[in-house]
């Protein structure tokens, strides 16, 4: 499929896109399955062979039928009334954008996003993402085929502050924090807590503190939110990027003129109207 064009109209469709998915995820409360579409449909990546990736291929009826993406028809759905509004947005920059818009109505950091994304049709494999069953190793393994580092591993983990585990999704039943649609540190406060009644740890939560490369980050995050959000706001952007190259910053602040430049004219033109009306309107008085 094209690349999308991405000029002053197509940011301001993904700014229009913007303010509806603030909405409807605030109404359905559905922040947590908006995130882990995003997350899903770009953690397939492999650094190596260059696919998978934010390509929107989740979309399809092949992929949502793994394993790990079960009940992401839900948000996929969700997408679609965006979508149908938006139709020039292609569904790789949808969904990526929901996943930022998920995290920052929640009380997260703000996550910069860049559009541009290309759709694809083509989806990897199964077994790309990470199993919640396993530990250290295979959460390293998973993530630098993507390119990541033991930073991302345990800043992209804390986002299990939102949400919760379905028995029927995953095999597993509950939320990790206590107020699983509010987006902050409380995920590592807890998992530094140990067992807690009616609070969920994974295998591979705990392999955050196991592994001596991740638990300096945990104790970092729990007592200090600032560096997590810095953190994690990164982590997350790198992890929306994966499989496509962001146009350079010198492309980006042009279109961005472009915007800036068209709502000015608009706004002179608009002046400029209301001058001449006005000239015209004390005209008129004299003659009369």
């Amino acid at each position: 499929m094209a690349e999308p064009v991405v000029d002053a109209q197509y940011l301001k469709e993904i700014e229009k896109a913007r303010r509806d998915l603030r909405a409807l995820i605030s109404n359905r409360n559905c922040a947590p399955i908006m995130l882990r579409l995003a997350w899903h449909d770009a953690g397939t990546y492999n650094a190596e062979t260059k696919t998978g990736g934010a390509t929107g291929s989740i979309r399809n009826e092949h992929e949502l039928g793994h394993g790990a993406n079960s009940g992401l028809k839900i948000a996929v759905n969700f997408c679609e009334e965006v979508k149908a509004k938006h139709p020039k947005i292609t569904y790789a920059d949808l969904y990526q954008l929901a996943g930022v818009v998920a995290v920052e109505v929640t009380g997260g950091p703000t996550i910069e996003f860049v559009p541009g994304r290309k759709d694809s049709l083509e989806s990897p494999e199964e077994g790309r993402l990470p199993d919640a069953k396993k530990g250290a190793p295979h959460l390293k393994d998973i993530f630098y085929r993507m390119g990541l580092s033991d930073k991302d591993i345990v800043a992209l983990s804390g986002a299990h502050t939102l949400g919760r585990a379905h028995p029927e999704r995953s095999g597993f039943d509950g939320p990790w924090t206590k107020e699983p649609l509010k987006f902050d540190n409380s995920y590592f406060v807890e998992l530094l807590k140990g067992e807690s009644e009616g609070l969920l740890k994974l295998p591979t939560d705990n392999a955050l503190l196991d592994d001596p490369a991740f638990r300096p980050y945990v104790e970092l995050y729990a007592k200090d939110e600032d560096a997590f959000f810095t953190d994690y706001a990164a982590s997350q952007k790198k992890l929306s990027e994966l499989g496509f190259t962001p146009p350079p910053s010198s492309l980006k602040e042009a279109v961005k003129t472009s915007v800036v430049v068209a709502q000015s004219a608009v706004g002179v033109a608009v002046a400029a109207a209301v001058v001449i009306l006005g000239y015209l309107y004390e005209v008129h008085k004299r003659v009369k």
